[in-house]
This record gives structure tokens, C-alpha cells and sequence, in this order.
């Protein structure tokens, strides 16, 4: 990967720089509980970024409210922001969504989100830090 000259930080500094729950949710694939995270009902405008290496990852604009208690997105700010896996864990098939710079665990993506993509980002507010505009 391309890092483009960004310092991604180490595991050390992040467990000194993030809280336990955003440490676990980024780097140990955690999922805080829904109806908890500071953006699930958020509306302010700005860009989010990802809280382990500032990465935008989705533009307030594409947010939605999808009824689930984490935030959601219809899409990110740009193709490259995130990587898509397969994840066959709690025995169901479901696609991770992390971040393409530093391989932070966002959350996953639906294929139940409204129009125009269809998709619905389903992110760990844990794992993002608002940047307002």
C-alpha cells in the first residue's frame, strides 16, 4: 500500500493514544454496543475520519439514519477510503469494512442501504473522529 509519506502509528502508540474501547473496536475487531457510540445520532456536518490514522472515510453528507444504533453511510468520500473482507465470524457471512491506510476495523457493509448506492456502511463510532466543516 501506498502510504503516501503518512507516520501510521505503532500498536504502542495507539494503545496510549486511543481509549480501551476505541484500541479493541480498531485493532481487535470489537463492535461497541448500538445506541451507545457518540455518532449514532449525530448530524453535524464535516468529514470522518478514522481515528487510528486520520484517513477521511465518509463525508457527513452520506449519512443516514438506518434505525440500527451505530452510524451508517450510504458511501465513503472516495473508492480507496476502505477495504472490503469476508468475515464468517458469530457464524454468518458478512463483508468487514477497514480502513485502507492503516487496516483499522471500521464495521461492516450491508447491501440494504437506501438509494443511490444500495449500501449501508454500518461503522463503530469507536473507530471515527469527526473533522467539522
Amino acid at each position: 500500500m501506498d502510504y503516501k509519506g503518512t507516520h501510521l502509528p505503532s500498536n504502542e502508540e495507539l494503545k496510549q493514544r486511543l481509549s480501551p474501547e476505541q484500541y479493541q473496536v480498531c485493532k481487535c475487531s470489537a463492535t461497541e454496543a448500538p445506541f451507545s457510540g457518540k455518532y449514532w445520532d449525530c448530524n453535524s456536518e464535516g468529514t470522518y475520519e478514522c481515528v487510528c490514522c486520520r484517513l477521511p472515510l465518509f463525508d457527513a453528507e452520506s449519512k443516514f439514519e438506518s434505525g440500527s444504533g451505530w452510524p451508517s453511510f450510504w458511501t465513503t468520500v472516495n473508492s480507496d477510503a476502505v477495504i472490503h473482507k469476508k468475515d464468517i465470524t458469530h457464524e454468518m457471512v458478512r463483508t468487514e469494512i477497514a480502513c485502507k491506510r492503516c487496516g483499522a476495523h471500521l464495521g461492516h457493509v450491508f447491501e440494504d442501504g437506501p438509494p443511490p448506492t444500495g449500501l449501508r456502511y454500518c461503522v463503530n463510532s469507536a473507530s471515527l473522529n469527526l473533522i467539522h466543516s
